[in-house]
């Protein structure tokens, strides 16, 4: 469901946008150092982040999507997306 079905107007959109942003941007800077992070902190980090209460180890799911993300360039991900010029 959209923040516009949810029947939020132009004003409160932009401010909930910006809150969106600041809280990427937050996420952001607690990830910065993934790969110099042990298992048990990437755990407390994500589950905090994700506001979860039990113990759900996605650390490993995220250590190996990080992996497979480094293997290619931006353009393997976008090129069915984005048609290059000819």
């Amino acid at each position: 469901m959209s923040i516009r079905e949810i029947g939020y107007g132009d004003v409160t959109i932009n401010k909930k946008m910006k809150d969106y942003v600041n809280l990427f941007h937050l996420i952001i800077s607690k990830l910065e150092n993934w790969d110099s992070i042990n298992l048990n902190d990437k755990n407390k980090q994500i589950n905090t982040l994700l506001n979860i209460s039990n113990n759900v180890d996605l650390s490993v799911y995220f250590d190996k999507y990080s992996i497979e993300l480094k293997k290619n360039t931006l353009n393997y991900y976008i090129k069915s997306v984005i048609k290059p010029k000819k």
